[in-house]
């Protein structure tokens, strides 16, 4: 196994388990906030899909498709305490975004060499990930990292554990 297909499966994965968590969830459900300081799934989704296109778009310009117009101003920091479901998209619109971008992530991936992983990564990024390597990786770990606080929803939910 090589670094490219080490990092497909680092997305792989994360999608497997993310999706798993958010397979049985209804849309009222990812209103759901676990305490009333954390952010509800439906939120978290609008962040990851935005911080996917500027991990990827910042080291490889271009590489996927902007969202839809509008969509960044409906997750922002300010709209983060909103409980007002139609203030963000339906699960549903959601998890095709994430769809069709997970599709064209991979196929950048595939398209990347392993010394195009050492490139550096936009200063905007050098504290997290300083290489195009690293920046790639970071994006299954951050779906990962939320994906552990959808489980706790689930929880909530009265859901039996999947993984």
């Amino acid at each position: 196994m090589n670094a490219i297909q080490v990092l497909e499966n680092g997305i792989d994965t994360a999608k497997m388990i993310s999706m798993g968590y958010l397979s049985d969830l209804t849309d009222e459900e990812m209103m759901h906030r676990p305490d009333p300081k954390c952010n509800h799934i439906k939120w978290q989704l609008g962040h990851l899909l935005q911080s996917d296109i500027m991990m990827v778009n910042g080291c490889v310009p271009e590489t996927i498709p902007e969202l839809p117009e509008g969509f960044v101003e409906k997750y922002t920091k300010e709209t983060a305490g909103s409980d007002n479901a139609d203030d963000f998209h339906s699960k549903d619109e959601l998890l095709a975004l994430y769809e069709s971008q997970t599709n064209a992530i991979k196929e950048a991936v595939k398209k990347l060499s392993e010394e195009d992983l050492d490139r550096a990564a936009p200063d905007s990024m050098k504290d997290y990930a300083p290489t195009f390597g690293a920046a790639i990786g970071m994006i299954g770990d951050h779906w990962l990292m939320h994906a552990g606080q959808w489980a706790v929803i689930r929880r909530q939910k009265g859901r039996a554990p999947i993984f």
